[in-house]
């Protein structure tokens, strides 16, 4: 069948034409109108959010007395006679600073000592409050080829016992005043 053009149609079915540079309808992909995309923004701020909280609990400092608090003397501590306090630094391979405290420990009393837990003071020049540093005292146990320890309780001080004894600190403050820092034991386990 022709039509008034000429142009063949068949049998049933019209053929339409398209205008030029346009697909028919049903080839075109439906548009969608553009919008914010709010989901995306909404996961990303969740996700900075919980990055800061993460970071922020990894920085806080364990629980325990601040750090210019003095804890009281431990009861058996007037028995332990400290002696030749003597400091040393080093300088590992990254650039980290130790800094050591070595010394003598004595017991004069009547028990075996445990354990010694010490508060070690870093005064300053500045007025400002000293670096407190709250460690356990570990015990030298080789000199050679380093200086090896170990806590107390490895090698217990018996009544009339002494052994030579080494602190170790990664990070003192930059006011210190690089005097012999004071030094009180808070705790002390006997038996």
């Amino acid at each position: 069948m022709r039509d008034e053009e000429g142009n063949v149609e068949s049998a049933g079915m019209a053929e339409t034409k398209a205008p030029p540079n346009q697909t028919p309808s049903m080839f075109k992909e439906p548009t969608t109108p553009r919008s914010f995309p709010t989901t995306a923004v909404a996961i990303a701020a969740v996700a900075v959010v919980v990055l800061v909280v993460v970071l922020v609990l990894m920085g806080r400092k364990p629980a325990g007395p601040p750090p210019t608090t003095l804890q009281p003397v431990a009861a058996y501590a007037d028995y332990l006679e400290v002696s030749n306090l003597q400091m040393s630094e080093s300088t590992s391979l990254s650039g980290g600073k130790s800094t050591y405290v070595d010394g003598h420990i004595a017991n004069k009393g009547k028990a075996t000592v445990t354990g010694v837990t010490v508060q070690v003071i870093f005064a300053n020049d500045m007025g400002m409050p000293p670096q407190i540093e709250t460690v356990p005292l570990r015990l030298i146990r080789t000199r050679e080829p380093y200086v090896d320890t170990e806590s107390v309780s490895a090698a217990p001080l018996a009544p009339g016992g002494e052994a030579d004894f080494r602190l170790i600190f990664e990070s003192v403050p930059d006011n210190w005043n690089l005097q012999t820092p004071g030094m009180r034991a808070i705790q002390v386990s006997i038996r």
